[in-house]
């Protein structure tokens, strides 16, 4: 909730930059016209007077002609007097229309000003971890807002260099450490494996490093499929995937784990009949649908319960995996999707060994290179709502883009 806000405070400061420009616009603009009518008011405002004609004085005219020149004259200052006022008038009444015509072209001349920076910050705002490729290519003359443009291109360059970095180191180390691994796997079969008695001692310890060998397996599996999931490379085995029978294999598979936890599992699919199928990589979704039944296991209270359900709506496909447990914050709960993100003693992989938290990490990943999300939710009675929203594999033509 206090996330909504946001947009709303950037939409209030754009546009105080918008007003801000359009004042500054409007203020010169007045602030001309009303020296300009000061100018006017100034020079057309002086006093009317009527010279007398050249060569003549008052003594040469009868008094009669005095008082029709005299009468004259009052009539041409008055006249004069009419026009001023109708000029001042005027200008003033044209001062009022051009004051909000100046509003609306600043406003205007504004709108373009900032257009470019508005294009600039959309684009960086689409911009994200899976599309750091894209640049903003700012066109025109090189002027600030192009050295500005040029500036977050080379910005975006380096932070591509450095996540490309960050997942080729992570594919090359679980490669690397396979070896080291395997040679390690074979020095305890060949201890355990020389004739003669072996020591109970030896046994067990080799039980114990068997054991730390398959959770390492298991922790560079997570790594390989995190990495490849966030690599940005086209889908491997793209093809039409029933997801309810992922789903429903999963949980086939993991029902004697499910029974020794005394867990009570529940599978439900709904849809229009034709199938809850989506588009991608069978083995990148697999693992996406076991990371889910794992968590739902693994994080669970004996005696718990598990419900999976699929579903279609629309266009979308939804994989909903629930389970109880203990009462999670909405804050605790949107952490899970990091690496090595766990909460509290029971999310240590305690119960059985298994967790290398990077269960719901790949979830996350493998959603997100198919086009969709994950939704993590607290439930109120204690336990997690994992919804994961893919796009529906409509017909084949779907599949060939994808691939």
């Amino acid at each position: 909730m206090a996330a909504e806000p946001r947009p709303l405070v950037r939409s209030v400061h754009r546009r105080g930059v918008r007003w801000r420009f359009t004042t500054l616009y409007a203020g010169l603009f007045l602030g001309s016209a009303v020296a300009m009518l000061a100018v006017v008011g100034l020079v057309a405002g002086g006093t009317y007077r009527a010279d007398p004609a050249p060569g003549s004085t008052p003594s040469t005219f009868s008094s009669a002609a005095q008082e029709r020149i005299a009468s004259l004259q009052h009539q041409l200052a008055e006249a004069h007097s009419r026009q001023v006022d109708q000029l001042l008038l005027g200008s003033a009444a044209g001062l009022v229309v051009m004051g909000l015509l100046s509003v609306a072209l600043g406003w205007y001349a504004a709108g373009r000003v900032l257009r470019p920076l508005r294009a600039m910050t959309g684009a960086t705002r689409r911009i994200s971890a899976d599309s750091l490729h894209e640049r903003l290519a700012v066109p025109g003359p090189h002027d600030e807002l192009k050295d500005l443009g040029d500036t977050i291109d080379e910005l975006l360059e380096r932070l591509e260099q450095a996540f490309a970095a960050q997942r080729r180191f992570v594919a090359d180390a679980s490669h690397e450490l396979r070896t080291p691994l395997a040679t390690l796997r074979a020095s305890v079969d060949v201890a355990l494996a020389k004739p003669g008695p072996v020591p109970e001692q030896t046994r067990t310890l080799a039980g114990r490093v068997r054991t730390e060998l398959d959770q390492i397996d298991r922790l560079l599996d997570g790594f390989l499929a995190l990495a490849r999931a966030q690599h940005g490379v086209p889908l491997p085995d793209v093809d039409a995937i029933p997801l309810d029978l992922l789903a429903a294999t999963a949980l086939a598979d993991r029902a004697s784990a499910a029974s020794a936890k005394g867990l009570v599992v529940e599978a439900d699919r709904t849809g229009d009949g034709s199938g809850v199928r989506v588009c991608g990589s069978r083995t990148l979704l697999r693992g996406m649908v076991e990371n889910l039944v794992d968590n739902a296991i693994g994080h669970n209270q004996p005696g718990g319960w598990i419900r999976v359900a699929t579903s279609t709506a629309g266009p979308d496909v939804r994989l909903v995996v629930e389970n109880g447990g203990p009462v999670l914050t909405q804050d605790q709960v949107a952490q899970l999707a990091l690496p090595f993100r766990r909460l509290g003693a029971e999310r240590t992989g305690g119960g059985n060994g298994s967790g290398s938290g990077l269960g719901l990490a790949i979830v996350a990943a493998v959603a997100d290179a198919h086009g969709g999300t994950l939704d993590l939710r607290a439930r109120a009675a204690g336990g997690l709502k994992a919804t994961v929203t893919l796009s529906r594999a409509a017909d084949a033509a779907d599949v060939e883009d994808m691939a």
